[in-house]
Parts: C-alpha cells; sequence; structure tokens
C-alpha cells in the first residue's frame, strides 16, 4: 500500500464499530432523548466524543508498545470515518429526508388543502403514501404516532422512495467529492487558508508520549477545566434548580425595546457564550474576526433605520434575517464566488489542462479523485441531479437554478465560510427560489415547481448545517500534515457514507415508528419539513405580488460586495472582508457573533502586550476549551439519553 496510507485493517474495523454506534448514538441524543444536538455542527461531538475514546485506548496501546499504537494517519482515518457518518445521520441529510417525505401527508387537512395542491403534482416513487389517496394515511399516522402493538414497519412503501432519494443523494455527494478534489490545491496549498476546525483533531491524531504530549500541557488542561466545571455546574442546575448555574445566553432585544418601536426591527440578538467556538476563533485573523461581528451589527442597525424610515422590517421566508437582508446576502454570495474563481483561475487551469494531460501526469498528486474523474465526474453527476429534479416535477430551468446556485455558489461559500472563518455551523440566508422573485412571483412558477421545491428545498438548500463539502475539505487538510494518501482518505469517507445510508438511513425509518415522530424532536418532524408547503400553499391559494424592491436589495448587496473585494485587495489595512459580509444575517452568526467579539478583543490584546511568541504558547489553552465543552455536550449527551433526566444548555443550538 502506498507509503501514504493510513487506512489499514484495524483502522477499518475501529473506524466501522465508531461510526455505526455514532449512528445510534446520534438518532438516540437529537430525536429521542431530545436532550443535545450533538451533530449538527462541522465539527461534531458525536465524532469527537468516539474520537476520544480511540484516542485514550491509543494511548493504552502506546505505553504498552510503540509499535503497536495507532498512527497518526490511522487517527485520522478513523475520525473522518466517525464524523462523516455522524453528519449525514444527522442534519447533513438523513434527519432532513426522511420526514420530508411523509410529514405533508400527515400534517395535510381540508383546511389548508395540501392533497389539492401537492400530492397531484408529486411523483409515486418519491414518497411512501398514496399520491392519488386522503391526507393522513396510516403510512404517515403510523410514522408519526406510532405502529400498533405487533405491527411491522411498511418497509415495502418505503423502498422505492429511498432508493430513489439515495440516487440523488449519492450523485450530490459525489459532486461535493469533485469540487473537493477541484479546491483542494487553491485553497490548501496555495491560499493557504487555516481550516481551523483541523486544529484539535490534529493535535489529537499527532499526539505522542513524552513530555510533549498534549495531554501533559498545563495550559490544555486550564482550559478544558473551565468549560468542564461550568457545563457541570449548569446540568447539576438543570437536575435541582436550587444549585446555582453560569447562563451562556443572554436576550438583548429587551435592552433595545426601550429605544422606540423601530427597534424592535433588528431582529433575534442573543449573546450566546460558546467557549468552544472562543478557541476555534482564536486561530482567525483579528481582520476577519473584527469584520464578523462588525456586519452582524451593522446589518441590525441598517434593518432598524429602514424601519425608522417606514421602509419595511418584513422577514426572510424561511430564515432569521430581513428580506432587506436576505437579498443583500444573495447578492454578496455572487460576488463571493466570482471572487473565489478569480482568485483561482491559474489553479483552476492547470487542474483542467492535467485533467486532459497522459494519465500519469494528471495523477501525479494522488489527489482526492483524479483530475479527469473529478471534471467528468462533476458534470455527469450534475446533469443526473438536474434529470432528477426534472422527474420530481421542476421546470429544466428551474432544475438548472436550483442544483446550480445549491451546489456552485452555497455550497462553496459555506465550505470557506469553515475553511477561512472556522464557522461551526454552515448556514445561509436564502435558497435558490428566492432568485427567481427578482423577475416574477413564485405563484408563476407553477404547482409542480413549488411541490418539488417545497421537498428538494427541505432535503438539501435549507437547512445547510453537516455541509459535506468543507468536511472534505478539512479532511483532506489533515491527510496533508499526517501524510495520509488522500485515495485512502476517499476510500475512508465512502466508508462513512455507506454506514450512514444503511444503518443510518434504516433506524430514521425505525425509530418513529416505534417512539412516534410527534414524540420526538419537534424540529425535525413538525418544522423543517412543511415549512416550504406553508409557504408556497400561500402563494398558490392566494396569489403573491412581484416586490420591485427585491432587485434594489440584491444590487445593493452586489455593490457592498464589490467594494469590499475592491478595497481589501488594493490596500493592505482596509479591515472588512466581504466573506463577513455574506455571512451577516445567518443563523451561524446569530449564534456566534459574540464568540466572535471576545476572541477578537482577547487576541488582540494577547498579541499586542505579549506578541506572537505568547500567542502561539497559549494555544493549547484554547484548544482545551474546545476539548472540555465539547466532551461535556458527549457527557451529558448520554447521561441525559440514558437516565432521561434534563441536560444543561449547550450554546449552539
Amino acid at each position: 500500500m502506498n507509503a501514504r496510507s493510513g487506512l489499514t485493517p484495524r483502522a477499518v474495523l475501529i473506524g466501522l464499530i465508531c461510526a455505526i454506534a455514532a449512528c445510534f448514538v446520534v438518532i438516540w441524543a437529537e430525536l429521542v432523548a431530545r436532550t443535545i444536538q450533538i451533530a449538527i455542527l462541522q465539527f461534531a461531538p458525536a465524532a469527537i466524543g468516539f474520537f476520544l475514546v480511540v484516542v485514550i485506548l491509543n494511548v493504552i496501546l502506546r505505553n504498552i508498545s510503540l509499535r503497536i499504537a495507532f498512527s497518526s494517519r490511522e487517527m485520522i482515518a478513523i475520525y473522518m470515518m466517525v464524523l462523516v457518518a455522524a453528519l449525514l445521520t444527522s442534519r447533513g441529510l438523513l434527519e432532513k429526508l426522511v420526514p420530508a417525505l411523509i410529514a405533508y401527508n400527515y400534517y395535510a387537512t381540508p383546511a389548508n388543502n395540501w392533497a389539492e395542491l401537492f400530492f397531484s403534482h408529486t411523483p409515486q416513487w418519491a414518497v411512501p403514501f398514496d399520491v392519488g389517496g386522503p391526507a393522513g394515511q396510516y403510512v404517515a399516522t403510523a410514522f408519526y404516532e406510532g405502529l400498533r402493538p405487533g405491527v411491522a414497519v411498511p418497509w415495502a412503501q418505503w423502498a422505492m422512495p429511498l432508493a430513489a432519494w439515495a440516487i440523488v443523494s449519492v450523485s450530490m455527494l459525489f459532486c461535493f467529492a469533485c469540487l473537493a478534489a477541484i479546491l483542494r490545491k487553491q485553497w490548501v496549498d496555495n491560499e493557504k487558508l487555516i481550516f481551523p476546525l483541523t486544529e484539535l483533531p490534529l493535535a489529537l491524531a499527532r499526539d505522542k508520549k513524552g513530555a510533549g504530549s498534549f495531554f501533559r500541557n498545563k495550559l490544555m488542561w486550564i482550559g478544558f477545566a473551565i468549560p468542564t466545571v461550568i457545563f457541570i455546574l449548569n446540568g447539576l442546575h438543570a437536575i435541582n434548580p436550587s444549585i446555582p448555574q453560569i447562563p451562556l445566553q443572554h436576550s438583548l432585544n429587551a435592552a433595545f425595546s426601550g429605544l422606540g418601536a423601530s427597534w424592535a426591527a433588528m431582529g433575534y440578538t442573543t449573546a450566546y457564550i460558546s467557549l468552544a467556538a472562543i478557541g476555534f476563533a482564536y486561530f482567525l485573523s483579528s481582520e476577519l474576526l473584527f469584520s464578523l461581528w462588525f456586519f452582524y451589527w451593522f446589518v441590525r442597525l441598517e434593518n432598524v433605520i429602514f424601519a425608522a424610515l417606514g421602509m419595511g422590517g418584513e422577514a426572510m421566508p424561511l430564515y432569521p434575517t430581513s428580506l432587506l437582508n436576505g437579498y443583500q446576502v444573495a447578492g454578496a454570495y455572487l460576488v463571493l464566488v466570482a471572487y473565489i474563481i478569480k482568485s483561482a483561475w491559474p489553479h483552476l487551469r492547470e487542474f483542467a489542462r492535467r485533467a486532459f494531460s497522459s494519465q500519469s501526469e494528471a495523477d501525479k498528486e494522488r489527489e482526492f479523485l483524479p483530475p479527469r474523474v473529478a471534471l467528468y465526474g462533476l458534470a455527469i453527476a450534475s446533469m443526473i441531479c438536474i434529470y432528477w429534479f426534472i422527474q420530481l416535477g421542476m421546470s429544466p430551468l428551474m432544475a438548472v437554478l436550483e442544483l446550480g446556485i445549491y451546489l456552485f455558489v452555497v455550497v462553496p461559500v459555506m465550505a470557506r465560510s469553515v475553511a477561512e472563518a472556522g464557522m461551526l455551523m454552515t448556514e445561509t440566508s436564502f435558497r435558490p427560489v428566492d432568485l427567481v422573485r427578482l423577475f416574477t412571483t413564485e405563484a408563476s412558477l407553477g404547482p409542480g415547481n413549488l411541490t418539488s421545491l417545497s421537498l428538494v428545498d427541505a432535503v438539501f438548500t435549507r437547512d445547510l448545517r453537516g455541509n459535506l463539502l468543507s468536511t472534505f475539505l478539512d479532511g483532506l487538510k489533515m491527510s496533508d500534515v499526517v501524510k495520509l494518501d488522500r485515495r485512502a482518505l476517499l476510500y475512508a469517507v465512502a466508508i462513512g457514507v455507506l454506514i450512514a445510508f444503511v444503518v443510518g438511513g434504516y433506524l430514521h425509518v425505525v425509530t418513529p415508528y416505534h417512539n412516534g415522530a410527534i414524540t420526538m424532536y419537534g424540529y425535525i418532524y413538525q418544522g423543517n419539513p412543511i415549512w416550504g408547503f406553508k409557504h408556497f400553499a400561500a402563494a398558490l391559494q392566494v396569489g403573491d405580488n412581484y416586490d420591485a424592491r427585491l432587485p434594489a436589495y440584491f444590487g445593493s448587496g452586489v455593490v457592498i460586495a464589490a467594494a469590499l473585494s475592491v478595497l481589501r485587495v488594493r490596500y493592505v489595512w482596509w479591515p472588512l472582508m466581504p466573506l463577513a459580509w455574506a455571512l451577516s444575517g445567518s443563523w451561524s452568526m446569530i449564534v456566534f457573533w459574540f464568540p466572535f467579539l471576545l476572541a477578537w478583543i482577547i487576541k488582540g490584546v494577547i498579541v499586542r502586550y505579549g506578541g506572537w511568541t505568547i500567542y502561539t504558547r497559549l494555544q493549547p489553552f484554547f484548544l482545551g476549551l474546545i476539548l472540555g465543552e465539547f466532551s461535556q455536550a458527549v457527557i451529558w449527551a448520554t447521561i441525559g439519553g440514558i437516565w432521561r433526566v434534563p441536560t444543561p444548555f449547550f450554546p449552539w443550538p
């Protein structure tokens, strides 16, 4: 096997065991026990929990004999198997996919008229219920209310839709793999993005015996102790309220409410205190940290000013930001993608040249996928997705727009937000269909488009947490550091995907039938899968008017993003970055703006008065903050799941 390879039989075995266990734990903790969302983040606590078990096992093996200890390559391969399986089982795919196929039959009523509006425009192969039948069919009611004793899960009705959606899901994941192969060299080698989410796994994987051990660093243990004490105290408070707690969220809306009615337009504003987020943010540049929290508040003040002038305040459909900011962000995304392409153009030309060179030259760097496979594979898999969307009911133009904006605009920007800005969550503020409203109304798309969009948006484009493109790129960054063969990484990722589809897919169907989805986590079964249908039902029933403001909102986002890009290139001292503007209205920034502000202050003080030597020396402390908070998340998810006791609040909802 290649000298860089770490995909040994024992690594595969350990990875398989941990990945299968992760599927069970994620579903139990997130959906049944409803304790802690342990796999919605790009840096999933569930994966770190199982990885820590492997790390502890490796410490034991290392103390017995260095010859039998896992290598750092094997450790990263194991971590990636578990991480991919956990993310896909959670919000990365399956938590959104399975409920979306059944929810709108259960929640259809004579009052909302969904049966007439949507059922007849849904292909039978795409859903488990009879599209020619009524609302509330048994396959749906049993899913939500639980099976009667002795009744088997209706697998015959689920087999076809699960197989059909597996085709488009695998095609989409293969597109992600192709994009990762194309972008790796530019982002990792040329631009040298920092990939903050790789710091802790690498530190754990490369830990060595002796004085330089990660676990012998006192600063790390001090950092580890702070969140540990806080969450133990808060966990005991959740069980026994007489014990004091340390609050980790503080609503700021009440503080501004007395300033006037227009301040209500600033939107949901809360300071979440995540020590892990501070730990990741410590590795970011001060300019980016400043830009992130600055634009968060810029948007809120913008909303207040517009409201005071009587110029709006409406919410962006299905997102926690204003209509103004949602369309500004959409414009910023397009500029940012153009900027990314322009910066990468020499690399892209060279990649294309290698793709059509001789086989030996084309694959001399052993990329994640050979260049020719990546380019042709991206084109073919994209066409499969477009054709699939058309068969689902989209018009050809809508299918191209849906796939094109999602795959080539939104997903790369989300991946960039992780690789460059260390975002623990990948979330945007608009859907591809929102761009249609720049030119026409939603009602003009017709029921076929709106039905298929309700399904595809719920499964792929709306909630983007668990974005595997960023996970693949993080894995490629780590593989280069530990000298893991990139092709071996591909096989590890494929194993994780297979485990998630087989084990996670099985559990996502069986568990609601046994427990009753109505008693499980509400957002997954009563929120995300039906919000699109609720929104589009109004457009179909009463119509919607064209909003002439939207092009202006969109154009202002383009202008601001373009100006920021130009200023950033021309003036080294310019502090504001276009990526932060693109992220300004997202749920990710709502959750993490305050940790970014704190990290900006902390890092500024350390660098100013201690210099880069002290900054580097303190890095283990901030890695300890991350390890402490995420370890507590795993421990309390286990405690809450087994003993069904309340758990402490973790500041990344």
